[in-house]
């Protein structure tokens, strides 16, 4: 009997738990990658095989179907082995990277273990994968670890079957794996026994350091070095995630739930907002409520916090602004820091750290990338479709056979650095899907986004459909596919999105049935004064309502005023609610300009969680929720004091989103459903969710959440998926 099992086995050490399984029931045959699949041929005892098979199935590997096709022997088997890999036609994907084991971290520290102290330590359970392999079938000479010839030792446990890294095909020691080297400042190599001791030694001492990692490279300092970081970084507000020894540690600097908890110690190691405890350098993310904390995840990380006399590090992503992370040696020295830490192993595929939130258990992904990717998300539809995604925080998606595979989160591809990083990206995931036929691809409505030149591209090469999809269809689309909806009502909230009216949306209740959606209300539109630069000084968009309602304004002297009144007589419209937080943010005094994506916004998020309703008016009129009652309530009111800005913050927010819930619900009651989505990039604000899920049980509804796209943009290009396979598919 022939089996054929797919699902994730490439690279989880499946195929020496199928011999282990197999010998320990004396059953005779093969076992093979067939690249789309793992082919294995028993003589006899399949029922027990399977059973057995999958109650020792490695932690991360996972079966989805099996396969019985009943064809005789070629020729008997003396025993059971494994057949050398075929390239066959692909299907499956590589698997993503995961921490090191705590097999791996025992041997790590332990100093009769011949890998004491090695900081590329793995075995078939963890490790590097996605960033370390170049092509399928997962095998040493097709990945990263092809320079780096086994020595004898490992290869007697690589072809041992009782031992952990039998067919560990990344595995190496001190004698025959990459090593790191540490550069001074000016790039000079440094003759030191232990470069990650002397590199501790270095960040304790308060130097600004560029430290690789699997998927990038790091900038790294102690938190002390804040100020100067910043000032050096260019970076003079965004937040830094910090990396923290311990989850003992963790809690210093977090108030952190069982879920939160559950995120930070998992294989896959992201990045977690949580909420700040007192006393938490406020340099870290200023203005936030939140601060970015993870957990070591190579043995270099936890080698690193051995050595470290502090118990956290700043740890970002080591690249020019707007640029995608750093991976070669080479370029790191541009960045011109005081201490290099660097490994001669490459990168093979880019992998900026995850980044997420949890609501209520759910996962809220800010950035999907290093071990969430390329993880599949199960569809109804075999066909091959392509979302390209929209333009900022963009992340793509392919379809085949039952499986819609996301990209690594990529960035904003106007940047030149960007879209090519996209192009690199979309050819090495068609090819290792084996994708030789596209039915169609979708591409945001937007008529200036660089994502649409790649899906034109790829279109023409394959002679595809292409569908343009309005941005917020797009976004209700994804969270509707999440639940496995056909269709649904969803309040489709962020910074902006292009309207089919050609202005710019995002303050929207969106109603997606999968070949089309309607748009059955919104928010109050204002003229969005001079476009983008509007987004970066929110002032303008306090100047809009103050001329809106007829009210005196001081923020400008009468000249710029008169100016702004005519740009605003030819300016786009806006219903984003990302502007109306903005708008807030800006008169509060919270923040009036913008340095980073969603600042003003952000910072206005403790306000609402903090403040007490004032009772501002939520008023309806046909389909639109009006803003101007609530802004006449909100310019009424003296904000001088904290407690004050919260208060208005926190009832202003409330009204904006009672009055979309309401259009929402009456909707869904219409046509009979008792449910209603929140999406885009405003939902990842957990005073908004709290707010809006507290409206729709009021009424009687359940709020409807992401968990594994991302609410915002980087959860595009699923929606656009999940509309074109609705369109062209069979």
């Amino acid at each position: 009997m022939k089996l054929l099992i797919k699902g994730v086995v490439q690279g989880v050490g499946f195929r020496p738990t199928v011999v282990r399984v197999a010998r320990s029931l004396g059953l005779k045959g093969y076992v093979q990658n067939k690249g789309s699949h793992v082919e294995v041929y028993l003589e006899s005892g399949e029922e027990e095989f399977i059973r057995e098979l999958r109650n020792n199935l490695p932690s991360l590997a996972k079966i989805e179907e099996i396969l019985r096709i009943d064809e005789p022997p070629s020729h008997r088997y003396e025993g059971f082995i494994i057949i050398k890999s075929e390239d066959g036609l692909r299907s499956s994907m590589i698997p993503p990277d995961t921490a090191i084991c705590d097999y791996c971290l025992k041997e790590l520290f332990d100093p009769k273990d011949r890998r004491y102290l090695f900081p590329f330590i793995n075995c078939t359970n963890c490790g590097a994968r996605f960033t370390a392999i170049y092509a399928l079938p997962y095998d040493r000479k097709n990945t990263s670890m092809a320079d780096f010839p086994m020595c004898r030792d490992c290869l007697r446990e690589y072809n041992d079957e009782m031992d952990r890294r039998f067919h560990a095909q990344t595995t190496s020691c001190h004698e025959c794996g990459p090593e790191y080297t540490l550069y001074d400042e000016k790039g000079r190599k440094m003759n030191v026994e232990d470069p990650i001791k002397e590199y501790a030694r270095l960040m304790d001492a308060g130097k600004i350091g560029v430290m690789k990692s699997w998927g990038g490279i790091h900038i790294t300092a102690v938190l002390d070095e804040i100020e100067r970081l910043r000032e050096w970084y260019g970076r003079p507000e965004k937040p830094f995630a910090i990396m923290v020894r311990d989850m003992e540690t963790a809690r210093r600097y977090a108030i952190i739930d069982k879920y939160e908890e559950g995120a930070l110690l998992s294989p896959q190691r992201p990045i977690v907002l949580v909420k700040k405890e007192e006393g938490v350098p406020e340099d870290i993310s200023p203005g936030l409520p939140n601060i970015g904390i993870y957990m070591p995840y190579s043995g270099a990380h936890h080698i690193l916090f051995r050595y470290l006399r502090h118990d956290a590090l700043i740890m970002t992503s080591a690249n020019i602004p707007g640029e995608p992370m750093i991976t070669e040696n080479e370029k790191a020295f541009d960045l011109v820091a005081e201490a290099y830490l660097l490994h001669n192993r490459a990168i093979a595929n880019r992998a900026d750290d995850s980044l997420l939130r949890i609501y209520r258990g759910k996962k809220q992904f800010i950035r999907r990338s290093r071990g969430f990717v390329p993880v599949a998300f199960p569809v109804a539809y075999r066909e091959q479709f392509i979302g390209v995604g929209a333009e900022m925080n963009l992340a793509f998606t392919v379809s085949k056979d039952g499986h819609l595979y996301g990209s690594q989160y990529i960035g904003n591809v106007s940047r030149l650095g960007n879209y090519e990083y996209m192009e690199e990206m979309m050819d090495k995931f068609l090819r290792w899907l084996d994708i030789r036929d596209i039915k169609a691809v979708g591409i945001d409505l937007h008529p200036k986004y660089a994502s649409r030149k790649l899906g034109k591209k790829i279109a023409e090469r394959f002679g595809a459909e292409m569908m343009e999809i309005q941005h917020h269809w797009a976004h209700a689309a994804a969270l509707a596919g999440e639940h496995k909806k056909d269709e649904i009502i969803a309040l489709s909230l962020d910074g902006t999105g292009y309207g089919t009216d050609g202005n710019s949306w995002g303050g929207e209740v969106i109603y997606s049935y999968g070949t089309g959606f309607e748009r059955p209300g919104h928010l109050e539109e204002i003229p969005l004064i001079g476009g983008d630069k509007a987004v970066r000084e929110p002032l303008r968009l306090v100047f809009a309502w103050s001329e809106k309602l007829g009210l005196e304004s001081d923020i400008y002297d009468e000249r710029t005023s008169e100016i702004l009144r005519k740009l605003a007589e030819n300016s786009i419209k806006t219903t984003s609610f990302g502007r109306f937080l903005d708008t807030l943010s800006a008169y509060l005094g919270i923040c009036t300009y913008r340095s980073y994506d969603g600042e003003p916004a952000m910072k206005l998020e403790r306000y609402i969680e903090a403040g007490r309703d004032l009772g501002f008016p939520a008023e309806i009129s046909g389909d639109t929720a009006l803003l101007s009652p609530i802004f006449e309530e909100v310019f009424s009111v003296k904000a001088e004091k904290e407690r004050k800005k919260a208060d208005i913050a926190h009832s202003a927010v409330k009204a904006a989103l009672k009055g979309l819930v309401e259009i929402a619900t009456e909707e869904a009651e219409k046509r009979g459903m008792r449910s209603v989505g929140i999406t885009g990039g405003v939902s990842y604000n957990g005073a908004i969710l709290a707010i809006t899920e507290k409206e729709l049980k009021n009424r009687d509804f359940e709020m409807l959440v992401h968990d594994f796209i991302p609410n915002g943009d980087g959860g595009i290009a699923y929606g656009q998926n999940f509309i074109v396979a609705r369109k062209y598919g069979e």
